[in-house]
């Protein structure tokens, strides 16, 4: 007996028993032809997705458009199209140097730079002088442009035939030591240093103001002399009781020595405060 077409036979012998060897046969072919068909649809599959990607990759990479069927593909820019950085500004340098500050000490070398008020306060301001630890009195204050009067000696010969246009003196005092210290005025540094080295005799002593005379009547006194820019500054100082002065006197020393410096720095701020005030106006 027997099925239609694809149906089980039965073996020999009529028996209506199924020929098992021949069912197991059957099915390990259908099985072995469902692998197979499972197998080569995977392969086209995997083969037409390759093709996909690839032909996606050469329209991406065409510079110049796709002519295949996909018009909408995006496409990267070529090197010829990146945009260039040649035009972008670049920081410049100027190649000139800036003009050097202006030199204090050319404010205060010649008149036609040297502008600021010329007075006593603006030399020796206030009514003391400190100078470390040490205070100073202040006391008499004298200005004149004859130079000659404030002189002993032969230096007031010297500042006229040099030019002096005025000398400011002021007198400071401490513990029994008086000193007098006076600024000598000229139009150029030539004048004050011709002056300066030229000195014989020496600045006159003024008193007053609680300071008694001294330097006077041929007591022996320490003087000094220096000059910076168109100022001639002299000292001259002793003992308040006519004492004279000697080597080993070093408190009339220290004091002569704390006013010379004092009119020094008093110049030197005077040039500095006219050379920051040209160094402001020319860049402003």
């Amino acid at each position: 007996m027997s099925f239609g077409q694809g149906g089980p036979s039965w073996g020999p012998g009529g028996n209506q028993t199924p020929d098992w060897a021949a069912l197991a046969e059957a099915s390990a072919a259908r099985s072995r032809r469902k692998k197979w068909l499972l197998i080569g649809g995977g392969a086209l599959a995997t083969a037409a997705v390759a093709a996909i990607v690839a032909t996606a990759v050469i329209s991406t990479n065409d510079k110049g458009g796709s002519t295949g069927s996909d018009t909408n593909a995006s496409q990267l820019p070529g090197p010829a199209d990146l945009p260039s950085d040649s035009a972008a500004p670049e920081p410049s340098f100027s190649t000139v140097a800036p003009p050097p500050p202006p030199d204090p000490k050319d404010y205060v070398s010649d008149v036609k730079k040297d502008k600021a008020p010329i007075t006593i306060d603006s030399f020796y301001p206030g009514k003391k002088l400190t100078m470390g630890d040490r205070v100073y009195a202040k006391g008499a204050t004298h200005r004149t442009t004859n130079c000659a009067a404030t002189t002993q000696g032969a230096l007031g010969s010297i500042l006229m035939n040099n030019g002096c246009d005025q000398v400011i003196r002021a007198t400071y005092s401490r513990a029994g030591v008086a000193v007098t210290v006076g600024v000598a005025v000229f139009e150029t540094e030539a004048q004050a240093k011709k002056s300066a080295q030229q000195a014989s005799g020496g600045l006159a002593s003024l008193s007053g103001a609680g300071v008694p005379t001294f330097c006077r009547g041929g007591s022996i006194c320490r003087r000094t002399t220096n000059w910076y820019g168109r100022y001639a500054y002299f000292t001259i100082g002793g003992f308040t009781n006519g004492k004279n002065v000697s080597k080993a006197d070093k408190n009339v020393f220290t004091v002569g020595d704390d006013l010379r410096n004092f009119t020094f720095r008093q110049i030197r701020h005077r040039g500095e405060v006219q050379a920051s005030a040209a160094a402001t106006a020319s860049t402003g």
